[in-house]
């Protein structure tokens, strides 16, 4: 559900020297937190519906792609519980602010009676908000490193989804999809290859409104192109361009972690930016305070020492350059 390690992926990954510093992945996470920061700001959410359903269909799925591609089962089980716990204790620290929120705040999950039964509820069964993500990512590693076994963890994650209802089952294919991918000795961006011609048949694809779910084929077959097209993307673009992405990647769980905040925060600069009615200005400006909000979060918790305890991570804020 890290680059250096857990806590520098958005997408939380558990990863192995070996995968420490593939730029690709770096590149297609940053990509893929952009996206997410972008379909977290509401007002930009309700001015493109469609553009959020079509994002929906892959975002999240290749974060729990890579995840599995990068998870370090080989470990020692008390530095993988370790790293388990970097995972955690940012969980449980966000998801109990937002569940208090959502009981404050008039927002889409609005909880109208706050209990302690319904705050368990959601903290340790059914997690709102965004932080779902690092929820399954627990579940999902530690079924990986208990198991390892493919058709046992199919199983046992049917159980998850249908019996206990904690588990989205289809996102939980597509990480161990990436746990196969890896066990198979295969090279990643081999397998995903590279293709101008991908990004011509996404575009066709996400007009069928059918094939707009992870669930569907047609949402497996566009989490893959998207993929591709990426990776294509990834070789023709600038240096610069590169740099940026590749350091938002490898600072995205941080920016996961954190950007809610901003995302609600950024509620405040719709009256003044509302005359675009394309909602562009919005989401630049919406970008900067939440990226750069989060990484200052991220700078402070390493001047104060509080990352170790956090994320279990001396610092968690990766450099700009992996070199």
């Amino acid at each position: 559900m890290v680059f250096h390690s857990v806590c520098t992926t958005f997408a939380p990954t558990l990863s192995h020297p070996k995968y420490m510093r593939i730029k690709e992945l770096d590149y297609l996470k940053g990509v893929m937190i952009i996206l997410v920061i972008t379909f977290h700001l509401v007002y930009f959410e309700h001015l493109y519906p469609y553009a959020k359903q079509v994002v929906y269909t892959f975002h999240m799925p290749v974060f729990l792609l890579i995840s599995g591609y990068l998870m370090n089962i080989s470990k020692k089980w008390s530095t993988f519980l370790l790293t388990i716990v970097g995972l955690v204790i940012p969980y449980l620290v966000m998801e109990s602010g937002y569940t208090v929120m959502a009981s404050l705040l008039p927002i889409n999950e609005h909880i109208d009676h706050l209990t302690v039964g319904v705050f368990f509820d959601k903290l340790l069964l059914h997690p709102l908000g965004p932080y779902w993500y690092l929820h399954t990512l627990i579940l999902c590693g530690l079924t990986y490193r208990l198991i390892n076994r493919t058709i046992p963890m199919i199983l046992v994650f049917y159980l998850f989804s249908h019996v206990l209802g904690i588990l989205s089952f289809p996102l939980a294919m597509y990480f161990l999809a990436g746990t196969v991918l890896r066990q198979s000795q295969t090279d990643f961006t081999h397998f995903f290859q590279p293709s101008a011609l991908s990004i011509l048949v996404f575009a066709l694809l996400i007009c069928v409104p059918a094939c707009l779910s992870p669930a569907t084929l047609g949402g497996l077959l566009i989490v893959y192109l998207v993929i591709s097209g990426c990776l294509f993307l990834f070789r023709y673009s600038h240096r610069s361009v590169l740099n940026v992405i590749g350091f938002f990647g490898r600072n995205s769980l941080l920016l996961y972690v954190f950007s809610p905040i901003f995302t609600i925060l950024c509620k405040q600069l719709v009256p003044y930016l509302s005359f675009d009615k394309t909602g562009m200005l919005f989401l630049i400006a919406s970008l900067v305070v939440c990226i750069s909000g989060s990484l200052a979060i991220g700078y402070l918790m390493d001047l104060l020492r509080i990352s170790p305890l956090f994320f279990r991570k001396q610092r968690v804020v990766s450099p700009i350059s992996p070199d």
